[in-house]
């Protein structure tokens, strides 16, 4: 069963300003459904097939002879060699939409388009479902902390047991709402993410270590990153440490958050956190293997703050379809004084908490005077996501909000 993604506005406009329209994310979280969904007149053709991926890659200019405009091709990253011949159609002809693009791994697929499609080609980001898409939520606002958001938001609460059903068993269109075993599942995204992206990449010549590197990350969701620490439980370099992050991350499964800089916080760490982007696969790989081990377990906490900060990503991206990374960040000094996010949004600094508790009070927002100490910064309502089901207040100016306002 299609799940309408709140994406769509956004890709049906976005399809009418250039030549080419690339959608990019994680293996599996429904691009190629979506794309053909949408734009049912595009010919529909998977690189993921070898015999269609031998053709793109060995005779670029016969692929495009047998397979002529308006197509669809998923999973370009495997023919960059496909790129000048879109290029050289788009100059010639000048046709908006003609090309239909996706792939789940940025890390080739991004010199490429920049060297050969650059100012001819729309990308916009998927990741996997929304709580909102899943319980069927038309609501398409960016979250904000704001009195205005919080008015036009009228959320379905969602019980405790079942938002942690759904953290546990994650958001790949496939696992939602389906019988599909969890275990045979996830370990089959693994199996294929590491045999047809991750075994193609010159850095990594391991894919065993590459398998324990990413259980060693999932284990750090919604911590600091040491990447040093990472790499010796791994047994691998720190700078091979670093290209696998950045392989990850290019993947679209690993969400790098960067701190918050200012030259008057003069305390302020500067090491980012990391977040896995589907809290379902970060499960799987560390091995919690039931929705109430996993929200009576100590990684509970980590796997809260990740859904939360996955979800707010999800908010802003089908809004728009780029991920808002340089709007996003957190701040935490030598003090132990910590904002989980901060959201800069029109020269405002709206600071956000996240906790798995119900009851939230002063306490729980005592971080938010740090940005006090910042002249000429403007600061916007806060609030703390938590369990509670409502909106409560707690200072003038900071709420308590219950998680399905996200």
């Amino acid at each position: 069963m299609y799940i309408q993604r709140h994406i769509e506005e956004v890709l049906k406009s976005a399809i009418h300003e250039k030549g080419a329209l690339c959608v990019t994310g994680a293996r599996q979280v429904g691009k190629s459904t979506v794309l053909q969904t949408l734009f049912g007149e595009h010919r529909a053709l998977s690189l993921d097939e070898s015999r269609l991926r031998r053709l793109a890659t060995e005779e670029p200019e016969a692929f495009f002879e047998q397979f002529p405009p308006p197509v669809f091709v998923d999973e370009i990253q495997y023919a960059p060699s496909l790129f000048p011949y879109i290029k050289i159609h788009i100059d010639r002809t000048g046709a908006k939409g003609a090309f239909l693009l996706s792939g789940s791994q940025r890390y080739e697929m991004m010199a490429n388009i920049t060297e050969s499609l650059a100012g001819r080609i729309n990308l916009i980001d998927l990741y996997g479902l929304s709580m909102r898409e899943i319980l069927g939520d038309p609501f398409r606002g960016e979250f904000l902390p704001t009195q205005e958001y919080l008015d036009a938001r009228k959320p379905r609460p969602v019980a405790y047991n079942e938002l942690w059903a759904h953290i546990w068993r994650g958001f790949f269109p496939e696992i939602v709402g389906s019988g599909t075993n969890w275990r045979r599942f996830y370990a089959s995204y693994v199996r294929t993410y590491l045999d047809r992206d991750v075994s193609k990449l010159a850095q990594v010549g391991d894919l065993l270590k590459f398998e324990q590197f990413m259980v060693a990350m999932a284990a750090r969701t919604g911590q600091l990153l040491n990447i040093g620490d990472v790499a010796k439980d791994t047994g691998i370099s720190r700078q091979t440490a670093e290209k696998w992050l950045s392989v990850l991350v290019a993947s679209n499964l690993v969400f790098i958050l960067q701190p918050y800089h200012n030259s008057v916080l003069q305390r302020l760490i500067k090491t980012p956190k990391a977040y896995f982007l589907d809290t379902g696969l970060a499960a799987y790989l560390v091995g919690w293997d039931n929705a109430q081990v996993l929200q009576n377990g100590a990684m509970a906490g980590a796997m809260f703050e990740s859904f939360v900060i996955s979800e707010i990503l999800k908010s802003w991206t089908n809004a728009s379809g780029v991920t808002p990374s340089m709007r996003f960040f957190f701040l935490r000094d030598r003090d132990g004084n910590e904002i989980d996010l901060l959201i800069q949004h029109n020269g405002v600094l709206y600071p956000i908490e996240i906790k798995k508790h119900i009851h939230c009070d002063k306490h729980d927002i005592a971080a938010f005077k740090q940005l006090e100490k910042i002249p000429g910064m403007q600061r916007g309502d806060g609030c703390v996501i938590c369990m509670a089901g409502d909106v409560f207040p707690i200072t003038k100016r900071d709420r308590a909000v219950g998680v399905c306002y996200l």
